[in-house]
């Protein structure tokens, strides 16, 4: 018994079949994590090494050079770059597509370990970091409010910063600005050498005395009390009246040899929230988490953190999850604007309201029966998903209009319902098979792609092929049933339905006319043969030839609502310095800028991890793109000759946004169009080729 005549004759077990699958469908549906692509395991692995107060020079012979040297011979590698900054080396190391990430990272970790005691003893332990998109933010929340910098700090770390990574699916929360509270010992020379006491000896004093210590447990009545004595300092106070040593019999404290003040860090960093200084906090989501429903959390405890603390200002800078919902919105309206002009026509040339019924609901089925194998595949739904998905609504509906276009012969020629579906279905079944099959092997190809190309496109294959292979057993399967069950070949009744009357008639109509010019066409194109083929040949080399006019990118720049300008100064410039030339242009951007809604500021540390005291960042939000003439990619342009204020200043003003994904390809919105590498062992000379370039 053939797949149609065993559905048209077990109807009930063919809804039962497509109701399990739509309801499993729906629960996968609303399981599948949300992102703005998909998931991407850039063979990476950097390893971070900390050499407080020396020079990049001496970095890169004592710490980079050595990293790089170890690590260039493990198995895989691609290529190594470094960064040797003051106070810090960066050695990245990428491999090839396709090594085991877990495995390589092992390895790195070995080598590193080799190495280590080759490195000064003042230098920290080296960090290795695994590439993973979610270690970048998902959300910039910008902070201010009427308390000092270092009260400030100090709140946000007390009270905000431990809420917000509470919240489910939050991994880390990450703080920048403000001061934080440092206790300052000024020991005086000529006091130590007096009392014969050394640095080391105050120090470890110190350390010794601020501690809590175990005394033990204690019986008392039928339970086991553990003791423990208060060591650690509560105050400036208690520091100051230290015993440090003792002479004759009278004890010497820390503030007869010492001046104690209660104070703050050495400002390195600056944060200013829309000309005011204030607190920026990155947001990362844990491996896995769903990108909307974490921010969406996020921004419900925000709600009760400013209930709580209506004094506080808190908005979002910078939020992933707002582009991905447009992105995705915009695909979702273009499927559904593609589905009901798919249904659309099919009404006008079915010209019959039951059979583009029949038609239209094999399109829902077929996207939820996807969604099933999506969620069990690991896919995530973004743009790259969805856009499959709006790619395959027009191919999904074609088996179904063969299927049903030869039922509705069949039942014109005279058969009942059940053998026409049946006869109609299995006709055309090895057709429809072979026609599917084809559809999908043209996607094939880009399941073996590799590198980013493979990881983006793959799941484009994947989901046509699905969404095809649905479309198929759902018409060898509902289709003939719902046809046997409800297909009438009788037109409407003009009394009844004489908007449907009208309809048939004038698409009976043009599609007359159009039956009679393609028929004329095919005629004529019989008889001159030659002049059809070398038409068409010509046509065809003639496009080739406009290819190159077209251009290449992997991801369309998008304008997310957000202006990045990048300021350098010289290595060594203080912190001061570069703050009066952000601020002037701060002012700058006021002028130029009226679309910007926030302005984020932070001096001394571009980027969300970075920190040096000769750069600064200027992050404007604007406002929504419906509100604004001017494109992201428009106004940083207009920018670039503006914002050059003094020689020796470096400026980048660019298109930016939240999406790190998207900046991490080429082409990607916000990135360098161009950018130029000038390698050498050679500082002074790179430098000079650098300055002539």
């Amino acid at each position: 018994m053939s797949l149609p005549a065993f559905s048209v004759r077990r109807p009930i077990t063919v809804y039962m079949a497509i109701s399990v699958l739509v309801l499993l469908g729906g629960i996968a549906f609303y399981r599948l994590p949300v992102d703005l692509m998909p998931d991407v395991e850039n063979p990476t692995i950097t390893v971070r090494t900390a050499y407080p107060g020396v020079a990049p020079e001496e970095i890169e012979n004592l710490v980079t050079r050595p990293m790089e040297a170890a690590l260039s011979s493990a198995p895989g590698v691609y290529r190594i770059t470094s960064t040797s900054s003051e106070g810090s080396s960066s050695v990245r190391v990428n491999f090839e597509w396709g090594v085991n990430l877990d495995e390589a990272a092992n390895e790195v970790r070995t080598r590193v370990d080799r190495v280590r005691g080759a490195l000064p003893e003042e230098v920290e332990t080296p960090t290795i970091f695994k590439f993973d998109v979610s270690q970048f933010p998902i959300l910039f929340l910008a902070i201010s409010g009427d308390k000092d910098p270092r009260e400030m700090r100090t709140f946000i770390e007390d009270e905000i910063q431990p809420r917000l990574e509470r919240v489910p699916g939050v991994a880390a929360v990450d703080v920048r600005g403000g001061v934080r509270r440092e206790i300052h010992i000024n020991l005086s020379i000529d006091k130590l050498r007096s009392y014969n006491l050394s640095v080391n000896q105050i120090n470890d004093i110190l350390r010794r005395e601020n501690q809590n210590r175990p005394v033990g447990p204690m019986d008392e009545g039928k339970y086991e009390v553990l003791l423990r004595t208060e060591g650690e300092f509560n105050n400036v106070e208690e520091m100051r009246n230290v015993v440090v040593a003792s002479r004759e019999g009278v004890p010497i404290y820390l503030k007869d040899v010492a001046e104690v003040s209660d104070t703050h860090e050495e400002i390195r960093q600056l944060v200013r929230v829309d000309d005011r200084p204030g607190i920026r906090l990155s947001i990362r989501k844990q491996s896995g988490a769903n990108t909307v429903d974490v921010v969406d959390r996020v921004q419900q405890e925000v709600d009760r953190i400013l209930k709580t603390f209506p004094d506080l200002s808190i908005w979002p800078i910078i939020d992933n999850s707002k582009f991905i919902r447009q992105s995705i919105d915009n695909v979702k309206q273009s499927a559904i604007s593609g589905a009901i002009l798919a249904i659309m026509v099919l009404l006008l040339f079915l010209r019959n309201v039951r059979s583009t019924l029949i038609v239209s609901i094999s399109i829902p089925i077929t996207i939820i029966g996807t969604f099933l194998l999506m969620y069990s595949y690991g896919f995530t739904l973004n743009t790259m998903s969805f856009g499959a998905l709006a790619l395959g609504v027009g191919m999904i509906v074609d088996n179904a209009i063969v299927i049903i276009e030869n039922i509705f012969r069949h039942r014109e020629g005279g058969l009942e319902h059940e053998e026409a579906a049946v006869v109609g279905t299995s006709e055309v079944s090895s057709a429809i098979v072979a026609s599917t099959l084809t559809s999908v092997a043209v996607f094939v190809p880009l399941v073996f792609l590799s590198g980013m190309t493979g990881i983006m496109f793959m799941q484009l294959a994947y989901i046509v092929g699905f969404s095809q292979i649905f479309s198929l057993l759902v018409g060898l399967t509902l289709v003939p049933v719902l046809c046997a069950k409800y297909l009438r070949v009788r037109p409407p009744d003009t009394r009844t339905h004489p908007w449907m009357s009208k309809i048939i008639r004038v698409s009976g109509v043009m599609l007359d006319r159009l039956d009679e010019r393609y028929q004329k066409a095919i005629h004529w194109s019989l008889a001159h043969r030659k002049t059809v083929v070398l038409g068409a040949a010509t046509l065809f080399i003639s496009s080739l030839g406009l290819v190159p006019l077209i251009g290449f990118e992997m991801m369309p720049e998008t304008d997310e609502g957000e202006v990045r300008v990048d300021m350098e100064l010289p290595a060594g410039t203080r912190v001061e310095v570069t703050d009066e030339l952000t601020k002037r242009v701060e002012e700058i951007l006021r002028r130029e800028v009226p679309e910007a809604e926030h302005t984020l500021t932070e001096v001394g540390g571009g980027g969300w991890m970075s920190s040096s005291t000769h750069t600064s960042e200027i992050r404007l939000k604007l406002v929504d793109k419906a509100k604004r003439d001017r494109s992201s990619r428009e106004i940083a342009d207009s920018l670039r000759s503006k914002i050059n204020i003094q020689p020796g200043l470096i400026t980048r003003a660019r298109p930016g946004g939240g999406s790190f994904m998207t900046r991490l390809m080429p082409g990607g919105g916000g990135g360098d169009r161009v950018s130029v590498e000038i390698r050498g062992y050679d500082m002074i000379v790179a430098s000079d080729l650098a300055k002539t370039v």
